[in-house]
């Protein structure tokens, strides 16, 4: 495992699912945590992890859908002495949201957006100045296959992880001479409250599908997304910039998957 003892580190959605794996991994590796997000039951958890990691987890109660809400979580990381890594985790795809583009709501499709994609370019927007003050580095964003090969009823969401994915490119093109990396992950099936909110809670079945369109035969764990995450924020990686980086069981190799 990499050592990030003294790194700033800040994960949206950091208190459940792939952002629960990836607050742990990073707190565990020695780095300061700034774990955002709106479940603040689950934060609390996380922060009660403090006493078993190498670094330590602050929780912040954030919705990081808004620019100001954005702007203090930065600021609050930032005033450790560094931002280092941000990884921009948090999504979301309510379960009512699975619909074709003629009967989708246009509030819904706003809040996803919102949440998924502008999300990712304002707190890029406020974590950069002080990436560039300090002489560089990485933010993560964590889209998704179906940002690669969509399937019915996601417009919004096949959008927010599509969009992504090229934010992330041009994120990388625009700073990579300031020594800033941007890079995305695109998970396969991992199993998260998200996705089992998705088979009615029914873990069975969603390892079931899973089996059935990872060519690997299994479902993913937040722990897979994790690790890689962590590779990618570390020095190993210093000549990456700019690519995405699917964690997907072989899915995209295979093809054609979604049902």
């Amino acid at each position: 495992m990499s050592d990030f003892s003294g790194k700033t580190v800040i994960v949206t959605g950091g208190a459940k699912g792939i952002g629960e794996g990836v607050t742990r991994a990073f707190a565990q590796a020695g780095a300061h945590v700034f774990c955002a997000d709106v479940d603040t039951e689950a934060g609390a958890r996380m922060e009660a992890e403090n006493s078993s990691v190498a670094g330590k987890i602050t929780y912040v109660n954030a919705d990081v859908a808004g620019a100001a809400t954005c702007e203090a979580l930065v600021g609050q990381a930032a005033a450790t002495g560094s931002v280092d890594v941000l990884v921009n985790n948090v999504g979301i795809q309510p379960v009512d949201s699975y619909l074709p583009a003629h009967e989708f709501p246009e509030e819904t499709w706003d809040r996803i957006l919102d949440v998924n994609l502008k999300s990712g370019f304002l707190m890029s927007k406020y974590a950069v100045p002080f990436m560039l003050q300090q002489g560089g580095g990485v933010i993560i964003n964590i889209a998704s296959v179906q940002g690669r090969q969509s399937m019915k009823g996601v417009p919004a969401y096949a959008a927010s992880k599509g969009g992504m994915i090229s934010l992330t490119q041009q994120l990388a093109l625009e700073y990579a001479e300031q020594n800033i990396r941007v890079l995305a992950v695109n998970p396969g099936t991992i199993e998260t409250s998200l996705a089992m909110e998705s088979v009615n809670h029914d873990l069975e079945a969603l390892r079931t599908a899973a089996e059935r369109t990872h060519p690997m035969g299994r479902i993913g764990t937040p722990e897979d997304i994790a690790s890689v995450v962590l590779f990618l924020s570390s020095d190993a990686a210093s000549f990456m910039t700019g690519e995405y980086v699917n964690v997907d069981g072989g899915m995209m190799a295979q093809g054609s998957w979604a049902e």
